[in-house]
């Protein structure tokens, strides 16, 4: 196992280094400029601001200077953030984005294995056509309605809850910020671990378990659930990383300073260097947890080999 992981990492170096060239020439095949936004300059400061940040040279030398700053884990300094570098702009976001995804997906996982169970074990009963009719409305239904939705009844109507600004990370702004990125990933939850149960429940090793007389509980929760988790955690991989980098529309609904306003805002900017930190980060966890997804599964299914 631990010779694999050292494999993929050394797998992950090229591919990193493909998303690093790929998202370096695109952002500056769109049209405009990082200083774009600013008052008419004359010319002479314009050549200045581009000299200084080494955009009058060539792209193919900029990209070798990205690089060698990169691989000293310098990000370079950000266009419209003064005084501010990529790095420190990222680590400042990135908390508030972990938190409010780690929960969401914890929640997620917790709620949709529960429901998709319970699901699977009432196969075609009225509790599992309920389950499963909520789980397709979720889906549905996009982040960016159910979101204001929640605010509306929520923290306008009920006047239960705050409905934006972060309170210093206080729980009650956190809960439904939480709720609403989180509904999404426990239908889908819910449909893969009602899916998987149903196929593990029907496997020879389950009959077998049930024919030795073990209890039910035990059957499901210490042979079943590990073989009906292999498909959710194949999705928890890229969702988890998705979720805490991605949660964009959350944030800019619900006015929390997390990583994704960066990244908007460096995108309508045209700030290079911030959009290039945010991709390169988000492509680090991608790959990071796909890996533990692919460690995890090999220990929930002893038969995998790599």
């Amino acid at each position: 196992m631990a010779a694999y992981a050292i494999r993929r990492l050394l797998w992950a170096w090229p591919t990193l280094l493909a998303i690093v060239a790929v998202s370096f020439f695109m952002i500056r095949l769109a049209p405009g400029g990082p200083f774009d936004r600013e008052r008419t300059l004359p010319p002479e400061i314009e050549a200045n601001l581009n000299r200084a940040y080494h955009l009058d040279e060539p792209l193919v030398v900029q990209f070798g200077r990205y690089l060698g700053n990169l691989a000293q884990g310098d990000f370079g300094p950000s266009f419209q953030y003064k005084d501010f570098t990529v790095t420190e702009l990222i680590w400042g976001g990135f908390p508030v984005s972990l938190r409010i995804g780690g929960l969401a997906i914890l929640a997620a996982f917790l709620l949709g294995t529960a429901v998709g169970t319970v699901a699977a074990l009432n196969r075609n009963r009225w509790i599992d056509h309920i389950v499963m009719a909520g789980a397709m409305t979720g889906i549905t239904i996009p982040v960016f309605v159910m979101a204001p939705l929640l605010t509306l009844v929520l923290g306008v109507y009920l006047r239960w809850l705050p409905v934006g600004g972060w309170g210093g990370g206080d729980w009650r702004h956190t809960l439904l910020p939480v709720v609403a990125l989180s509904l999404p990933q426990i239908a889908y939850i819910a449909r893969l671990t009602r899916g998987g149960m149903v196929e593990v429940l029907r496997s020879d090793y389950i009959r077998t378990a049930r024919a030795k007389g073990l209890p039910e509980w035990i059957t499901i929760t210490r042979h079943a659930m590990r073989g009906a988790l292999l498909p959710v955690v194949s999705y928890l991989g890229p969702a988890t990383a998705g979720i805490v980098t991605g949660s964009v529309v959350i944030e800019q609904i619900f006015g929390i300073p997390g990583l994704g306003r960066f990244f908007v805002q460096g995108a309508l900017n045209r700030d290079y260097t911030l959009v290039m930190g945010v991709v390169i980060f988000y492509g680090v966890l991608i790959i990071l947890a796909n890996l533990a997804v692919d460690l995890i599964y090999g220990w929930l299914d002893p038969k995998v080999r790599y």
